[in-house]
């Protein structure tokens, strides 16, 4: 079997022109600027006290069908402005 080459098989990207970096689009600034956002945020919660705390308390396998309810019995089942007038109370 041949196989024919044609054409200039050397270095063809050497020869590319290069480019200059061109200015950010207006899409990439914006998703750059909400990483950074982000970023300072998750920062923020991870040396805050109260969402560490929050963290723990929802994490305990125990406490967790009572979070959900945000009631000690778990035969309750309340509806959402209940549980964030429970949260708010509980959070104070």
């Amino acid at each position: 079997m041949h196989i024919n080459t044609t054409g200039n098989a050397g270095g063809t990207v050497y020869n590319m022109p290069v480019r200059a970096p061109s200015a950010p689009t207006p899409e990439s600034a914006r998703i750059s600027n909400d990483v950074s956002a982000t970023r300072n945020t998750a920062l923020s919660a991870l040396n805050n006290d109260r969402f560490r705390a929050m963290l723990e308390q929802i994490s305990d396998p125990g406490a967790s069908g009572a979070l959900i309810t945000m009631s000690s019995d778990s035969q309750n089942v309340v509806d959402f402005n209940t549980a964030l007038s429970r949260y708010a109370e509980s959070s104070e």
